[in-house]
Order: structure tokens, then C-alpha cells, then sequence
């Protein structure tokens, strides 16, 4: 298991927009991540170095986004002003023991560019980040398909979470790994939180020094 991306809900002025004003502030220049038909989503990526990236996400005006628990949280998210919506741990291997642990089985998501490329993976624990929003959830790649971070022209890195919530919660959500064991350049701050748990910040490394988000 290894954090993969995370995930930022658009505010009032959109996906466009804020993807945008944070791809300003890193360095980094947004691209388009196309539609998730299943959730009633779009998403643009800040592609980043180490395979992993910024997902900025809107819900749509369509009654997926109201069923599926993902456009659930995001719907959620945007409507509070937007803002950090989680933190995505990828698994390569093991799905099977995730579904077992969380009593569910994952499901599959997809999107499609314009120019022909699919992205394809399968996804588990959005119902738990949505109970406490503290958790990641899981994804597991496609076999063949490709990953947002291949169009990264950059060298920013994330260096650090800040997550309002309790480590030993998390570490019991990752089957009894914590959460440093995620990412070997990565750091977790967890600090004591007075009101609803879920990621604070993100930290980058870019070329003119860190910056927090």
C-alpha cells in the first residue's frame, strides 16, 4: 500500500478554476481528467512527480452524483466552500484483503479523455471516508491502464500530510499498518481535532521551497 493521490473538492467557482489557483501556487500546470460516469464527477489533475497527484474534483448535475458515495462526499465538501476532501492509498496486490477486512466489495470506476485513453481502476472505503473523514480510501489500478501521474513534467512532491484524527484509527483502517508505512518520503501530522476529523493540508516540495495548501 502506498498513498496515491489526494483529492480536493472545487469550490462555487469550479473544477477549472480551482484546479487553476492551486496549479499557480505549485508550479504545476492542471490537466483535464475527464468524467467519472458512475459517480457524476469531473476531476482536472495536477500531475506530480513520485507517481502520484492532485485530484480537483466537481459533482455534476446528474442523479449518479447523489447515489454513489463518492459524489456524495464531494457534493458535500463543495457545498461547505471547498476544499481537502482526502487522502488515497493504492494497492497493488491485495484488494481481496481489503474487501474482506471492510466486509465489501470493491467497485469499478473509469474515465475517458478525448483522446481516446481510459483510465480504469477499482475503488473501496468511500462509505468509510464519508463516515469519518479521517480515512483514505483504496484503489487499485487497471491492468494496462495508464496513471494521472504519467503527464507530470515536474518535480514537486508531496512532503507532508496534516490530518485531523486519531493515527491509532487510522492504523486500525489499514489493516494494522500505520500510516508512515504508506509512503517512505511522505510525513504525517496528526493533530487533536474539535470538530469533524479529515485532512487539513497538504505540504509540497517545489523548485522555489515548500508550500502549504
Amino acid at each position: 500500500m502506498r498513498v496515491d493521490h489526494v483529492s480536493f473538492a472545487a469550490d462555487q467557482s469550479g473544477v477549472k478554476a480551482t484546479a487553476e489557483r492551486l496549479g499557480e501556487a505549485l508550479g504545476v500546470t492542471p490537466v483535464d481528467g475527464g468524467l467519472h460516469p458512475r459517480f457524476g464527477t469531473r476531476n482536472m489533475i495536477l500531475p506530480l512527480a513520485h507517481e502520484r497527484y492532485v485530484e480537483i474534483v466537481e459533482v455534476l448535475d446528474h442523479p449518479s452524483s447523489d447515489k454513489a458515495p463518492f459524489g456524495q462526499v464531494v457534493r458535500a465538501r463543495s457545498e461547505a466552500g471547498g476544499g481537502w476532501m482526502g487522502w488515497v492509498i493504492r494497492v497493488d496486490d491485495d484488494l481481496e484483503a481489503v474487501e474482506k477486512r471492510l466486509d465489501r466489495q470493491a467497485v469499478d470506476g473509469n474515465r475517458r479523455l478525448n483522446d481516446g485513453r481510459e483510465f480504469l481502476w477499482k475503488q473501496i472505503g468511500i462509505k468509510g471516508t464519508l463516515a469519518d473523514p479521517q480515512l483514505p480510501f483504496f484503489v487499485k489500478w487497471g491492468e494496462g491502464s495508464p496513471h494521472p501521474s504519467q503527464e507530470a513534467e515536474t518535480q514537486v512532491t508531496i512532503a507532508s500530510l496534516q490530518i485531523a484524527g486519531d493515527p491509532d484509527r487510522v492504523r486500525d483502517w489499514l489493516g494494522g499498518h500505520p500510516a508512515e508505512e504508506t509512503s517512505s518520503v511522505i510525513d504525517f501530522d496528526f493533530i487533536a481535532h474539535n470538530g469533524t476529523p479529515g485532512l487539513m493540508s497538504v505540504t509540497f516540495n517545489t523548485p522555489d521551497g515548500q508550500v502549504t495548501l
